[in-house]
């Protein structure tokens, strides 16, 4: 008989920036770290004989929390991957979901229908995941393994064991990250011991989920859309400083058509299903030379303030600017604007510099691009 304790990866960026991650190597999360940790706790006094990860680096990096308390190398296995979502790969959830409603659809709920050129079946990662599986647990024969993979693979598997279809959401969930699902392996068969446990991170509370809200974003050239622009700057300009002294909502407008000129795809819109609630500004040509990226405006309406939507906005800043291959992500904060500053810190971003204006103190604020959490 075989143990295997099959894990779903910690929180990473795609589960928070909303999108689409499958084969594309994200980072995990300073809260998918502490799953980590808490899972390291969870694993510490079992006996573990080895330790396998699909090969990305989300999946490696919570693989290192069996390693931390057990001398074990971690086995990469590619089979243990993601499903590969093709065209959509970081694709963002809101911008799926307005654009292909259908396909988006039976991603979600009617999977044995779910077809998109380019991307993987549910069927083909069931074909990949299952016998990856099977050889791991005839290569270790009356020994207990660790396998970390991902949520939609670890369901196709599931769904194969279990005889369960792929459209029971209900009895089948994707599992929560971290979650350990308990396999038997015995007379050349698997059965579930336990499925999606993750009491390990309850204690965590709730910023363990992410938001689960779906944003999508439209590119916008502020020359057809002044009114829209100015107003939403002029109101994260008082919400900034607490009154409107020193606003220049033309010189501001003028820069974002520049801003657009340069690069259409600069200034987003950024709606909830139909309605506008926010507006990004990027200035893709200021720190080219530097490998820095310059974020110009990130505005959400107040309805929509301290409710988990801020990071989607963030999150197409730093993937616009990865995919450029600048290193750094620049921005100003204003010292009276304590939310956005607890805000940026949050999600990594530190102060190097302050300088007095007119209108008060203003801080540089820098995001590293390149950084990333590394197996100990």
């Amino acid at each position: 008989m075989t143990e295997i304790y099959l894990i779903r990866h910690a929180q990473a960026e795609g589960n928070v920036y909303r999108m689409m991650q499958g084969h594309w190597d994200g980072d995990v999360t300073d809260a998918g770290m502490e799953q980590i940790a808490a899972l390291a706790e969870r694993f510490k006094d079992e006996d573990i004989d080895a330790v396998y990860a699909s090969d990305l680096h989300r999946t490696m990096l919570t693989a290192s929390a069996i390693t931390k308390y057990h001398p074990l190398t971690i086995i990469p296995e590619p089979r243990l991957r993601e499903i590969n979502v093709g065209p959509w790969e970081t694709k963002f959830f809101g911008n799926v979901m307005y654009d292909e409603p259908e396909l988006a659809r039976q991603f979600m709920y009617d999977q044995d229908k779910w077809y998109k050129e380019g991307a993987e079946t549910y069927k083909q990662v069931g074909d990949r995941v299952y016998p990856a599986l099977e050889d791991i647990a005839r290569r270790h024969e009356g020994q207990k393994v660790v396998a970390v993979s991902h949520g939609v693979s670890i369901r196709c598997f599931i769904a194969r064991v279990s005889g369960m279809s792929l459209n029971d959401v209900e009895n089948l969930p994707i599992v929560k990250n971290t979650s350990v699902t308990k396999l038997i392996w015995e007379n050349g068969k698997f059965s579930i011991a336990y499925l999606n446990d993750y009491s390990h991170i309850i204690p965590l509370g709730d910023k363990a989920w992410g938001s689960t809200n779906d944003l999508r974003d439209v590119a916008m050239n502020p020359a057809e859309h002044r009114d829209y622009y100015v107003s939403c700057y002029e109101d994260a300009w008082r919400a900034a400083h607490n009154s409107t002294k020193g606003f220049e909502g033309s010189v501001y407008l003028e820069s974002a058509i520049s801003h657009y000129n340069s690069d259409n795809s600069a200034v987003l819109c950024i709606y909830d299903d139909e309605t506008p609630v926010g507006l990004i500004d990027m200035d893709t040509r200021r720190g080219a030379k530097e490998g820095c990226g310059w974020v110009s405006l990130i505005y959400l309406n107040p309805q929509y303030r301290n409710k988990g939507y801020g990071i989607q906005l963030l999150a197409r800043c730093i993937s616009k600017y990865s995919f450029m291959g600048r290193k750094k992500l620049m921005l100003h904060v204003a010292d009276d604007n304590k939310p956005a500053l607890a805000f940026y810190e949050k999600y990594g971003f530190k102060t190097v510099s302050a300088e007095n204006t007119g209108t008060g103190k203003l801080y540089l604020m820098e995001y590293d691009l390149g950084g990333r959490h590394h197996v100990q």
